[in-house]
């Protein structure tokens, strides 16, 4: 019976990345594993998988029954919908620890590190597999986008060696230029419907009963959003009222100017400014420095709302 290797809902490029590199390294070691993913490519995903002519793993959205390998969270929200019918067979993550449990023991691989595929990369080395060209390819890329070309505070310098060593087996000889045309495929939101740009890289998560939806668009210059920030707004409004969430926010995050523009739709508006310490204008609050949503905004919200 082989094992599913699935990443989170609404996937993003380390989800589906590390979902397909840990697949095959679970294969190469004869343990019989099957990349599947929870939901549509991201277009910086598709770009990363045609850069190195790599399918998709599956869709795959039922797993009672079935053995799963969770990539890139721990969090129930962010699991299969009917996770609890399945056994969970291993976690790999660089996220904080989440509210997934299994009734019998687990492989897991959890590092304070930038990316989940800088874990894999740790795990390729344990078990002293070599990773195919192509693999390392879109390891290396799924490693840039999570720690914004090494911009992040999230990035250490295991990220930044598992760059250099992948890049080397992929035959990358500029690893930011190639970050930089991933961050200009995100750039490109004109024409895309709100609700898909709201969606494409949102997480849910529960703080003390309370459920709070983040959502981060990266982009090499905030001025594409001018046109659509009210559609935005709009939009996450519904979403809060859709979902039922005490909070809702959405990160416009500059990478060239480092930091990030929150658009906020909250029951309490004051425990967002507790949290970051800023007043919120009419929905809007800028956070100079901010990049990370997994270091530099979940842990301040959850503080409050604990």
């Amino acid at each position: 019976m082989p094992m599913y290797v699935v990443g989170h809902k609404i996937p993003d490029s380390d989800s589906i990345c590390g979902a397909i590199a840990l697949a095959y390294l679970k294969n190469q070691i004869d343990e019989p594993a099957i990349a599947t993913r929870l939901g549509a490519l991201s277009p910086e995903t598709r770009f990363i998988l045609e850069r190195f002519s790599i399918e998709a793993p599956v869709l795959k959205e039922s797993y009672a029954g079935e053995n799963v390998f969770i990539v890139d969270h721990s969090e129930l929200t962010q699991a299969p919908d009917d996770i609890n019918e399945a056994t969970i067979v291993g976690i790999v993550d660089h996220h904080k620890l989440g509210d997934l449990t299994t009734a019998t023991p687990l492989e897991c691989w959890i590092r304070p590190v930038g990316c989940s595929n800088t874990v894999i990369k740790m795990m390729y080395d344990f078990h002293g597999i070599s990773i195919p060209s192509n693999i390392a390819g879109i390891m290396l890329c799924a490693i840039l986008s999570d720690t914004v070309i090494f911009k992040s505070p999230t990035c250490t310098t295991a990220d930044i060696r598992c760059v250099e060593d992948l890049a080397k087996i992929a035959k990358i000889e500029d690893v930011n230029q190639l970050g930089m045309e991933m961050f200009n495929i995100k750039s490109a939101v004109m024409g895309t419907p709100v609700r898909e740009l709201v969606m494409r890289d949102y997480k849910n998560f529960k703080m003390n009963e309370h459920l709070i939806g983040i959502g981060q668009l990266e982009v090499v210059d905030l001025s594409v959003f001018n046109d659509i920030k009210e559609e935005l707004e709009a939009d996450i409004a519904l979403l809060k009222k859709e979902g039922e969430h005490h909070s809702v926010i959405l990160l416009l995050t500059d990478i060239m100017k480092e930091g990030s523009e929150l658009l906020i739709v909250s029951d309490d508006i004051s425990l967002i400014e507790k949290a970051y310490g800023q007043k919120c204008e009419n929905g809007r609050m800028w956070l100079d420095g901010v990049l990370s949503r997994k270091k530099q905004i979940i842990p301040q919200l959850q503080s409050v709302f604990s």
